[in-house]
């Protein structure tokens, strides 16, 4: 018992109630290329939803991954995914008024670790590819009618839509007068027309098809009332609008106006800080359709922000627009603030962030406005650029991907897919994931060029043998970690509706969690009752017997098509080239399951006292759940040794502790021999059985 100085009784708990964990057994793990999603980063998947809303849709350049991802998603639901991309090629889209942009920002660490983008704009796409050139970044401030203004138009002929119209902010100007706005439209944001006088057009709602560059465009005149500049601008309407010879109303709505109930104006806690107007909305949209199937679609929106970097919401979290946009958006990053606004009549109370005079965050200093300030009539309206996927086409990405699994500590996997890997990736996996880890089992198909559209049998079973024992493909490589199929599947995209050719990888890999789901890890994956393919039109070969024998003397499990029961995985045998029991996939995953549930219990008697009861508390806590397991046929029997035979004076005095476990591991049937005997009616059965 614990030293007491004084008389007194002390409580103590000892737990001698240490067992075996459940280990997961189901958990798989692939490095591929992707159109969009975090790079160089693990990120668990648990659906094709998901898959396809983190990593974007499948083309010609990444269908072989992607769909390797979904097929192994419609045997399990735990799938630690991370794409690659070539360093050199890829970039994240950007915006600059420069025209140029692109920077590799290939996930959130690297972002919040990177120095200001200031130089590249005020939005970065979330991740590199070329989907981020569809992203389109609208941001409404709350000055100037940014989200809505009325004005008039007026023009000679009557008639506005297929020709240009002028439009401006005052009114009562007599047909024949330049009218102009003061301000400015966007292509794509809404005019509605509201007839100014009794009998003219009907009013509507129009979308601004085009403002031209060059003439009236972009010219700017002095007011004359000592209030600044205007500007004067040309609109081209989505469809006429017939027009009585008088004034029009106009008014102008920001492209997403439909989107937000409000304008944006001061917040509830910019009030409480005399601040002026501090709310800003944001709208992503897809510029291009690339990304949705459909222009325009609005992405995301994030309504009444604020430009103050204390902001907060009623629930006390952060509403400053660059930490909502960091924390929220599924599209872009924050870069940059974008020029502080000014004021040309009254005064503004905030400037954008912590850019403040003297360095002082957020201090609400009254700053006059003037002619020289500035107004930004418009939204801030940005479409990005010169996004790139840099999609590899060297081994060196793909390795350095597959290293973030080579850590047991860091990652728990069993299931490791090669997809279309080659034969040096394909034999990088194997070495430096599950050959290191030793707990895991890699999953290999053959090249696609071996097997698509060879028709002759032969030709198909010399070029599968040859990916397995030249150094074109894993150079005869033994592992019992590994497990190599014999081909590719022909299936249905749906999202480009096309059929595509897919390696036979991630359905091996998943008919083992099927396994495990419905049975356990011990038990075979092959077979007609466990074996059973999903998704496959057809194989791009059928192996007949003599070549799936072949194929298994060198180790090669064949997925063939039988009549009327479907594609199936005919082997189960691992890339071990010494014949034991750990040939069988059955009999290496029992010991990884084993291995690692009781070295993870073990780890609890380190720092404990080699003596008996400590040796006994193990066998106590290991017998049990092999009788469990044996119990469920993975194995015929066990015998735990740990006691003074094996744990000697000299290993005591070493500080190590032995405990050896000896295990019969149970045996997939792979050969049937059927004797059918013929007898004469007058024998008698006893006679003859067990004779043959």
């Amino acid at each position: 018992m614990p030293f007491q100085i004084s008389p007194g009784v002390n409580v103590s708990e000892i737990d001698l109630t240490t067992i075996i964990p459940g280990m997961s057994t189901t958990d798989g793990a692939f490095a591929g290329l992707f159109n969009w999603g975090p790079v160089d980063e693990i990120t668990l998947v648990d659906n094709q939803t998901v898959l396809l809303n983190t990593f974007g849709k499948p083309d010609t350049n990444t269908a072989d991954y992607w769909f390797t991802a979904s097929n192994f998603l419609d045997y399990g639901d735990k799938l630690h995914l991370i794409r690659v991309v070539d360093s050199d090629g890829a970039n994240n889209a950007t915006e600059t008024d420069a025209g140029v942009g692109g920077t590799l920002v290939q996930n959130r660490v690297v972002y919040e670790n990177s120095s200001a983008f200031s130089s590249i704009g005020k939005w970065i796409a979330k991740y590199p590819g070329d989907l981020g050139n569809s992203i389109r970044v609208s941001v409404c401030d709350s000055y100037a009618g940014q989200y809505s203004n009325t004005s008039t138009a007026e023009t000679a002929n009557g008639v506005i839509g297929q020709q240009y119209v002028d439009v401006t902010a005052n009114t009562n100007f007599n047909l024949g007068d330049r009218v102009v706005f003061v301000g400015g439209v966007e292509a794509g944001e809404y005019v509605t027309g509201v007839p100014a006088t009794v009998g003219s057009a009907p009013s509507g709602t129009y979308i601004i098809i085009d403002i031209p560059t060059g003439g009236k465009n972009g010219i700017q005149e002095d007011r004359g009332d000592g209030k600044g500049t205007t500007w004067h601008h040309d609109l081209k309407l989505n469809r006429n609008i017939p027009l009585a010879a008088s004034n029009m109303l106009l008014t102008r709505e920001w492209e997403f106006y439909n989107n937000f109930d409000s304008p944006p104006g001061n917040s509830a806690y910019g009030e409480t800080r005399d601040s002026d107007l501090d709310e800003i909305h944001i709208a992503v949209s897809d510029a291009t359709g690339k990304i949705t199937g459909t222009k325009g679609t609005v992405l995301e929106t994030f309504p009444a922000v604020s430009k103050a970097s204390d902001a907060k919401t009623e629930d006390g979290t952060s509403n400053y627009y660059k930490d909502v946009i960091n924390q929220r958006s599924k599209y872009i990053w924050w870069a940059a603030h974008p020029a502080w606004p000014g004021d040309q009549e009254g005064t503004l109370k905030l400037r954008w962030g912590d850019a403040t005079t003297a360095g002082t965050p957020n201090t609400y200093t009254t700053i006059q406005g003037g002619a020289a300030r500035n107004i930004p009539w418009l939204p801030d309206s940005r479409t990005l650029i010169a996004g790139n996927n840099g999609h590899a086409t060297s081994a060196s990405p793909f390795q350095l991907g597959y290293d973030k699994f080579r850590n047991s500590d860091e990652v728990d996997i069993s299931l490791v897919l090669g997809g279309p890997a080659d034969g040096t990736v394909a034999t990088y996996i194997i070495d430096n994931v599950a050959e290191e880890r030793k707990d895991c089992v890699a999953f290999i198909s053959p090249q696609k060029t071996d097997v698509v559209n060879v028709t002759d049998l032969s030709t198909v079973t010399s070029n599968v043998k040859s990916f397995r024992l030249t150094t074109d493909g894993i150079n005869s490589k033994s592992s019992s970690y590994a497990v190599m199929d014999s081909g590719w599947k022909y299936q249905y995209d749906k999202f480009n509706d096309i059929f595509r050719w897919v390696p036979l990888n991630a359905d091996i890999a998943g008919l083992c969690v099927r396994t495990d789901t419905i049975r356990d890890a011990w038990w075979s994956p092959a077979g007609l009752n466990r074996g059973s393919i999903k998704n496959v039109v057809r194989l791009a070969w059928n192996p007949r017997k003599a070549h799936r024998d072949e194929l298994y003397k060198n180790n090669i499990n064949p997925v063939v098509t039988l009549p009327g029961q479907g594609t199936v995985l005919f082997g189960d045998k691992t890339l071990q080239a010494k014949p034991s029991a750990f040939d069988r996939i059955n009999v290496r995953r029992l010991f990884i399951l084993l291995e690692k549930a009781i070295a993870i219990a073990a780890k609890f008697t380190l720092f404990e006292f080699n003596d008996e009861f400590t040796r006994s508390q193990f066998r106590n806590m290991v017998e049990p759940f092999l009788r469990d397991v044996k119990g469920r046929r993975g194995i015929f029997d066990f015998r735990v040794v740990c006691d003074h035979s094996n744990n000697t004076p000299e290993v005591i005095d070493r500080n190590e502790f032995i405990g050896d476990i000896y295990i019969k591991p149970a045996r997939s049937i792979n050969y049937i021999q059927l004797n059918f005997v013929a007898v004469r009616t007058g024998v008698d059965f006893s006679e003859v059985v067990g004779n043959f």
